[in-house]
Order: C-alpha cells, then sequence, then structure tokens
C-alpha cells in the first residue's frame, strides 16, 4: 500500500473514532502558509488540533514516535494561524492530541504535547 494511501484510511479512521468519542469535526487536511494540521475537532467546548500519523508496521517504529520536537513546533505555530482566524471558536482553548492507526489500530493520546512543545 502507497503512502497516501495509508495516510488517507489513518484519517478517515481517526476521524470515525474521533467522532464515536462525541467530537465534533471542524477541519480536515487545514493548510495555510505555515504548516498543515491531519484534523481540527470540538471536544466540547476545547478545540483539538490532531495529528494523525499511520505505518502497515513498526520497521520505522511507532507511528506517533514520529512527532518529533520539530513537527510539534510546526503543529502549534498552523495551530496559532487558524486559531486567529476562527476566534469563535476557540472556546475555553485548545490541545494538541496525537492518534496513531496501526494496522487499522487507532490509539489516541490525549493532550500529547502543550503550547510549547514538550510532550
Amino acid at each position: 500500500m502507497n503512502n497516501r494511501k495509508t495516510a488517507t484510511e489513518g484519517e478517515n479512521a481517526a476521524c470515525g473514532y474521533l467522532k464515536k468519542q462525541g467530537y465534533v469535526i471542524l477541519e480536515r487536511n487545514y493548510s495555510c502558509p505555515v504548516g498543515e494540521i491531519d484534523v481540527i475537532a470540538k471536544d466540547g467546548d476545547i478545540v483539538v488540533f490532531v495529528e494523525v500519523k499511520s505505518r502497515n508496521g513498526t520497521d520505522f517504529g511507532l507511528p506517533e514516535d514520529s512527532v518529533d520536537i520539530r513537527k510539534r513546533r510546526k503543529i502549534i505555530l498552523t495551530a496559532r494561524y487558524w486559531m486567529s482566524a476562527h476566534t469563535r471558536e476557540c472556546g475555553k482553548g485548545c490541545r494538541f492530541d496525537v492518534i496513531a492507526v496501526l494496522r487499522g489500530e487507532v490509539r489516541h493520546t490525549v493532550n500529547a504535547f502543550d503550547a510549547s512543545g514538550r510532550a
């Protein structure tokens, strides 16, 4: 399976999982001049920026391990960009989650890192 297909299927699985948990999906594959965020959702009054990592195996490690400090900082900058244009949706704040999809199994790390990029 090619990487794009794996990524798309992972994002579909992640969105399905989030919806079952009661989240409202606001956007998918949000892109702006500073970066891209896979899923933006609401969990009650909290805006959740979700990085989805999908893999079919562990030859290169667990999917969630690829969300390093550099990737986190890019997500944070992109989230700030989104929030500046969507102040009404911001409610009581935001958080950063990671969803790992490995061979179809969804693992959700809530509050995977904070706005400084620390796990």
